[in-house]
């Protein structure tokens, strides 16, 4: 593992994950440009706060100009139609990696998500490598978000690792997280490894999850060279919860209805 980044930018610096890299993780960089298009709070002396739309490209390249790094956490963080995801999560993230490439940043953490593997199996085993199989709209604009990103590298020398996020929360709450949790500590070590990684890792996929007993993913051998080591377990949680009896590993976000967008087209007859 290599050092860390001295200036990083976080987009999507006001959502759940960018407000807690800020308490752990981000006090150990020595310059942090926050951005987002909402307010992120008291900047502390070594941050400062640069508002950008990421649907704008110029915007886009300001934030990220001069920075040794990129966390890339904006954009819309759940499913919903094709309308409200199509700007800040298609369109923003081709701009954040064009943004790179114009300014000569040469490292992007891509945040990504479990739910571009959704329709898998829920007794399956993925290590980033197999076919991409999202749960919906929201992960199928993460499956373009991880193409775009392999491209970059290929192409333009970026080193990239995308990030499969798991079920990012204080304690699991739902069946699924003993399979998907991410605690907010395991969550700076994660993001942590991925910005000390060495040069020249080209694109690499990592499942952003916590060392839990009953987890559906592991890593490829060179997801794990990048040094990730989780040290919290959702099974500390077990006797709260009871078993996951989904037939996907998406569960819920699965299903025809979820998002709002996909209503069944004989819904409104009557009958």
């Amino acid at each position: 593992m290599s050092g860390l980044p001295g200036r990083v930018l976080v987009t999507g610096a006001a959502g759940a994950i960018g407000t807690s890299l800020r308490g752990t993780l981000l006090r150990k960089i020595v310059q942090v440009r926050l951005s987002d298009i909402r307010p992120v709070g008291q900047a502390a002396e070594h941050e400062e706060f640069v508002q950008a739309d990421l649907t704008d490209l110029d915007q886009v390249r300001a934030a990220v100009r001069g920075m040794d790094a990129v966390v890339h956490l904006g954009g819309v963080a759940d499913e919903t139609n094709f309308a409200a995801l199509k700007g800040a999560n298609l369109e923003g993230v081709y701009n954040v990696f064009e943004a790179c490439r114009l300014e000569g940043v040469p490292r992007v953490v891509n945040t990504s998500s479990n739910r571009i593997t959704g329709f898998h199996p829920a007794g399956r085993t993925l290590d980033g490598l197999e076919a991409v199989r999202p749960d919906g709209l929201y992960g199928a604009a993460k499956a373009f978000g991880e193409a775009v990103a392999s491209m970059y590298a290929d192409r333009f020398g970026l080193d990239v690792v995308s990030v499969r996020i798991g079920s990012f929360e204080e304690q699991p709450s739902e069946p699924r997280h003993l399979h998907t949790w991410l605690s907010p500590s395991d969550a700076s070590r994660l993001y942590e490894a991925c910005l000390a990684a060495p040069a020249g890792i080209g694109h690499v996929t990592i499942y952003g999850v916590s060392r839990n007993t009953r987890s559906w993913w592991s890593q490829s051998p060179a997801a794990s060279a990048l040094g990730y080591r989780p040290e919290d377990d959702a099974e500390e949680f077990a006797d709260r919860l009871q078993p996951y009896t989904e037939p996907y590993q998406g569960g819920q976000y699965t299903q025809y209805e979820y998002g709002g967008w996909a209503a069944r087209p004989d819904a409104d007859r009557i009958p």
